[in-house]
Formats: C-alpha cells, structure tokens, sequence
C-alpha cells in the first residue's frame, strides 16, 4: 500500500512537472534573426505556438512600444495570412539619416490563417533602428482562437517575482558593435598597399639605376676600343 501510494505521487509530481514545463514553453515569444544589436537593424521571429487541442489560432496581433519608435517595420509575407500595419503620429519626431520621421508603426495583425492543435506559426519582421539606450523591447501580443477566445499576452516580469502567466515577448538587445572596425581593417590594407606599392617604386628605381650604369659603361668601353682603333691606324700611316 505504501508502495503505491509513493508511485503514485511520483507520478503525479511528474505529470505536474511536465504541465508545467508545458505550459511555460507555450508562450508566444520573439527572436532575433542573429543578433540585435542596440543602434541596428534586425529581423525579427514572433513564434505562435498553438495551446489548445480543439482550437486554432486564427490572429496575432503585435503592439509595438510607443516610448521606443522604429523607423522602419516590413512584415514578411506569410502565405495564408493577412497582415495590416498600423501607424501613429509621434510627439517627437526621429530623424535617421538626415530624414525627419513624424509616425512609426505601433501596430501589425496578422489574421485569416490558421494554426492548427499541435503546431506554431514564425512571423518575421524586418526592424530598425533599434533603441540605442535601452536593454530589451516589450511586445504586447494579443492572440485570438477560432472558438472566439482570446488571449492577452501582455503581462510584464517584474525583477526577483515569479514569471507572470502571460508574459509579453520580450526581445533582449545586445550590446552595439564598435564602429569603425571594417574602416580600420580597410586602412590598415590601404597602408600595408601603398607600402608594398613603395618597396616596389624603390626596387624598380633601383633597377633603373643599375641599367643606366651598366650603359653608360657599355659606351664608354666602345668609344675606347674606337679610340684604340684610330689611333692604331694613325700609326701604320705614319710608319709607311
């Protein structure tokens, strides 16, 4: 009987322990394509995983974070989805690459799909320019079940609690890559080709020294063989 009953709760704690694990990997999430780097552009994966056995997800709606407006957002196509962008005007205006932007994308819904029990959806988005000042970007997601149900993924962590039941994607940002670093590699290959370009001028002026050297030699031993010639023939005049 004791037997039992501690299989019994093993089983159970295990059961727990997988619906748990279950349910927390279940989220909708965001992924960067490589790396999101702070100050950059990135391609963006928001993954819908389908939670329900007798549902099927029919519309992702992604909120956009109005304190950290991007210059540009291109949802990919995504067949069998509709996607619509939104935009809002904003108080302060962003300029990028001398261009003043006066609205940005606070919003994109996909809808007209279906993702059915079992299965998930990736819906990539080409962004830019990230926030340079900040560590992470919250999504607010909203998804919504052809039964009608609608869940709101919108809940935010709050440092040292529990991960709340329906967090929002968050997109963690990376540290800026160094500028200049291709420009230094590019220098640096500049400087090693003008060098190599110099030892080249240098051995070929070299070279030009030693052929005008050897001619004028040349010359000189010619006129003096003339010289000998002449002066030979000057003298069988005179004897005779």
């Amino acid at each position: 009987m004791k037997t039992s009953r501690v299989s019994f709760a093993a089983a159970l704690a295990a059961g727990t322990v997988l619906f748990l694990s279950g349910t927390a990997f279940a989220h909708v999430g965001v992924q960067p394509v490589g790396e999101a780097a702070k100050g950059g552009y990135a391609t963006l994966n928001f993954k819908v995983p389908n939670e329900r056995d007798n549902a099927s997800t029919t519309q992702l709606e992604v909120n956009f974070p109005v304190d950290q407006p991007l210059s540009s957002v291109m949802p990919q196509d995504v067949p069998g989805w509709t996607v619509t962008v939104e935009k809002s005007k904003l108080d302060k205006p962003l300029t990028v690459h001398g261009k003043q932007i006066n609205e940005a994308v606070t919003k994109v819904t996909w809808s007209g799909g279906k993702i059915e029990p079992g299965k998930f959806q990736q819906f990539p988005v080409s962004v830019g320019k990230l926030p340079e000042n900040a560590e992470q970007m919250v999504f607010k997601s909203i998804q919504t079940y052809d039964n009608g149900e609608v869940v709101r993924w919108i809940e935010e962590a709050k440092d040292g609690a529990a991960e709340p039941q329906n967090p929002a994607p968050v997109l963690k940002l990376s540290a800026a890559k160094a500028a200049g670093h291709h420009g230094d590699d590019k220098n640096a290959k500049d400087a090693k080709s003008d060098k190599d370009a110099g030892h080249s001028h240098d051995k070929a002026d070299a070279g030009h020294g030693a052929d005008n050297t050897a001619r004028a030699l040349g010359i000189a031993g010619i006129l003096v063989g003339l010289g000998g010639v002449a002066f030979g023939v000057a003298s069988r005049r005179r004897s005779s």
